[in-house]
C-alpha cells in the first residue's frame, strides 16, 4: 500500500489503531490527523481533577517520542473538508490533499446542543476537548455559583468537582432519575444521595426553559416551573452526537453513528470506522449500539488494526464503563437495557456495593460503586 493508511482522529481509538497497526507489523505510511494543535490527551480526567487543579496539564496518551520513533505522522490542527472516496483521497480544510489506500474513521462525537434561549451567553459551556476544560477552568475560578443541565455521567463529574470546591451546585435532569439511562435505579438514587450530601442540588423531573443574562452574561437558569436558579456559569451536559458529517457526506451508511459490520468496515470496505462515532449490531444484545467508553475505542481500533492486516475477526468485546463522581467510583461492565431483575451486594450505607442485573437467569452486567473487586 503506497498511501498507507490515513487515521481521521487523533483520541483514544485514533491514536490506537496508529499504534496496533505497527504492533500488527504494517511497515506503510501512517497518516493520523488531529483537529487540535495539542498532542493526544486522555479525556477522562478533563471532568475532574483538570478543572479543579489550575497546575494541571493533558495527560498525554503517548509520549511524543512514540509516534516519531513508530513512523506515524502525526499531523495536528488538520482538518478534512471532505472525502473522495472513488479518488481515495481527503480534501482538507485549507487547501491540499492527502491519499490513502485505507481509510480509518475515529472522529468521535460531540456534546448535543439545547436550543434554549440565552445559550449563546458566556458562561455558557460544554466539555469535549481540552480546549473546553481549559475555559471551565478559567470560569470556574470566579464562580460561586453554578448549573448543570443533564444528570450524565459528565455533568455529574463536573457537578461534583465544582461543588468540592466550594460552589453552590444545582444538577438539572429533564428524565426521573439520574444517570437513567446508565445504571439501575438502587445506582441512580445511591448517587443522588451522595451528591445531595455534599451540598449539590438535584432537580429531576425538570427542564429548563432559557438562562437570562447580565450584561452579556449567564446570571441565572429559568426552569420550567418558574423558577430562577442563579448562576455564573452553566454547564450543558446532555449527551454527544457522533460525528458522521464527513461520512455522510462521502455516502457511507450513517445514522446514530457511522455503519460498521463486525470487523469495523463501513459500507465502503476501505473505509473503517471505529469509537464513539461508530454504529454497530451488538454481539451480546443484538440490538444496534453506538458506545462511549475508552475501552469500546481501544478494542475497535485494534480490531480495525487487524481488519487491515487481512484478519478477519469479529468484534466480541464486552463492554465496561467508569466514572468518578466525588467520593465514587462507578465500575460498570455489559449492557444491562432489558433487565428485570436486581441482585444486591454489599451495603450502600457503607458507600459499597455492587448491583447484579438479570434479565430471567442471563446475567446481562454489573454495577459496582467502590467495590472493584466485584
Amino acid at each position: 500500500m503506497n498511501n498507507g493508511v490515513v487515521i481521521v482522529g487523533a483520541g483514544h481509538a485514533g491514536v490506537q489503531a496508529a499504534a496496533s497497526l505497527r504492533e500488527e507489523g504494517f511497515d506503510g505510511p501512517v497518516v493520523l490527523l488531529g483537529d487540535e494543535p495539542d498532542l493526544p490527551y486522555h479525556r477522562p480526567p478533563l471532568s475532574k481533577a483538570f478543572i479543579k487543579d489550575a497546575e494541571a496539564r493533558p495527560q498525554p496518551l503517548r509520549g511524543e517520542a512514540f509516534y516519531g520513533g513508530n513512523a506515524i505522522d502525526f499531523r495536528p490542527g488538520v482538518r478534512v473538508a471532505g472525502i473522495d472516496v472513488s479518488g481515495r483521497r481527503l480534501d482538507l480544510v485549507g487547501g491540499g490533499t492527502l491519499p490513502f489506500d485505507r481509510l480509518v474513521l475515529a472522529t468521535g462525537s460531540s456534546p448535543r446542543r439545547l436550543p434554549l434561549p440565552g445559550a449563546g451567553l458566556s458562561g455558557v459551556v460544554s466539555l469535549r476537548s481540552l480546549a473546553d476544560a481549559r475555559l471551565i477552568r478559567e470560569l470556574a475560578a470566579g464562580v460561586s455559583q453554578a448549573v448543570v443541565l443533564g444528570g450524565g455521567f459528565i455533568g455529574l463529574e463536573i457537578a461534583a468537582t465544582l461543588a468540592a470546591g466550594g460552589r453552590k451546585v444545582a444538577v438539572v435532569e429533564a428524565a426521573d432519575r439520574l444517570l437513567g439511562r446508565a445504571v439501575a435505579p438502587p445506582v441512580s438514587a445511591h448517587v443522588r444521595q451522595r451528591l445531595e450530601a455534599s451540598g449539590v442540588r438535584v432537580l429531576t423531573g425538570m427542564t429548563v426553559q432559557g438562562l437570562a443574562g447580565e450584561g452579556g452574561k449567564v446570571a441565572a437558569a429559568l426552569t420550567g416551573a418558574g423558577e430562577r436558579l442563579p448562576a455564573q456559569m452553566v454547564v450543558i451536559g446532555v449527551g454527544a452526537v457522533p460525528n458522521v458529517e464527513l461520512a455522510q457526506a462521502a455516502g457511507l451508511a450513517a445514522g446514530n453513528g457511522i455503519r460498521v459490520d463486525a470487523a469495523m468496515r463501513t459500507s465502503v470496505p476501505e473505509i473503517l470506522a471505529v469509537g464513539d462515532a461508530a454504529g454497530y449490531r451488538h454481539w451480546f444484545t443484538g440490538q444496534d449500539v453506538r458506545l462511549e467508553s475508552v475501552q469500546n475505542a481501544t478494542d475497535q481500533a485494534k480490531l480495525a488494526a487487524r481488519t487491515i492486516m487481512g484478519h478477519d475477526v469479529a468484534y466480541a468485546a464486552v463492554p465496561w464503563f467508569w466514572s468518578d463522581i466525588g467520593d465514587m467510583k462507578l465500575q460498570m461492565v455489559g449492557l444491562t437495557a432489558g433487565g428485570d431483575r436486581n441482585v444486591i451486594s454489599g451495603d450502600a450505607a457503607d458507600n459499597m456495593f455492587s448491583v447484579y442485573r438479570y434479565a430471567g437467569p442471563r446475567l446481562l452486567g454489573i454495577e459496582s460503586v467502590n467495590s472493584p473487586a466485584d
